[in-house]
């Protein structure tokens, strides 16, 4: 059924570890997309790492098709574009106009325009096991893209010596999702797989360990520039996407709001009883 000899068990067992570890990976962005859904607003945040998720989950569709006996490529992918479809149909519902346009825009060229020229070069110009391994390659280099992406997340981490943007169970999850991805592709002997999700690890276990130094530090508010700090982190890797959406701004702006209307209150108060009091006298 698989494809693999009654001696790959392990092949077989892991790849089924990892359909179900990436399915949670997808799932994890929900309660983001349900706080959408209730407030009616995307509130700010980016629709690209939902976009790139579904381009990434295609491009690997497309190579399984391709190669034959990937039949565990098929089914997470297969779901991770149902998922990553609803996100973003989600997003465009509730986003501002503006974010619309460029949502739309970004699907048309990345999903559309370059997936499409994909396949026209791999048909046209790529035969038999020529075509498997340029698309191999291509996959490869998109999953090491991808992958680079929570460098950002490991600057901030470090610059502000805070875990606030970087929770360790998203973190754990994507670990274990690119070793068991990783141990699919070694036992299966596909190289395309195992290679891109050694650097996955790697991120993943480097994430851990900064969880660890810094996970104390989240019970105070570091101080650096306003500009440093962007306001959506997005973190995204080869099987999955999430986005924390951040109104710090607006929650200190309300507080402090709070603050000058109690004072202003106060003040006034002041100042209409005095007058009274002096005439009483």
């Amino acid at each position: 059924m698989f494809g693999l000899s009654t001696t790959n068990h392990w092949a077989i067992t892991f790849g089924v570890l990892g359909n179900v570890i990436s399915f949670m990976v997808y799932l994890a962005p929900a309660p983001t997309f349900w706080r959408v859904y209730r407030k009616k607003s995307t509130e700010g945040f980016q629709s690209i790492p939902y976009i790139v998720a579904l381009f990434s989950a295609m491009l690997w569709i497309y190579y399984a098709l391709i190669k034959t006996e990937s039949e565990f490529l098929l089914t997470i992918n297969g779901l991770g574009c149902i998922i990553e479809t609803i996100y973003i149909i989600i997003y465009l519902i509730y986003a501002p106009k503006e974010a619309k346009v460029s949502t739309v825009k970004l699907l048309l060229l990345l999903n559309v325009g370059i997936f499409g020229l994909i396949v026209l070069v791999s048909l046209v110009f790529a035969k038999g096991a020529d075509r498997v391994t340029s698309l191999g390659w291509m996959c490869v280099g998109f999953s090491v893209l991808v992958f680079v992406a929570p460098l950002s997340i490991i600057r901030l981490v470090i610059k502000t010596k805070s875990v606030e943007f970087m929770p360790f169970s998203l973190s754990l999850f994507l670990t274990l999702s690119a070793v068991t991805w990783f141990l699919y592709g070694f036992l299966s002997h596909d190289k395309y797989i195992a290679i891109p999700n050694v650097l996955g690890f790697a991120f993943g276990l480097i994430q851990m360990v900064l969880y660890t130094v810094y996970m104390d530090a989240k019970k105070t508010k570091p101080v650096v520039e306003e500009h440093d700090v962007p306001e959506h982190i997005i973190n995204m890797v080869k099987i999955g996407v999430e986005v924390y959406p951040i109104d710090a701004n607006k929650e200190e702006g309300g507080d402090y709001n709070k603050e000058c209307e109690l004072t202003n209150n106060g003040t006034n108060k002041e100042n209409t009883t005095g007058p009274h009091e002096e005439a009483e006298v």
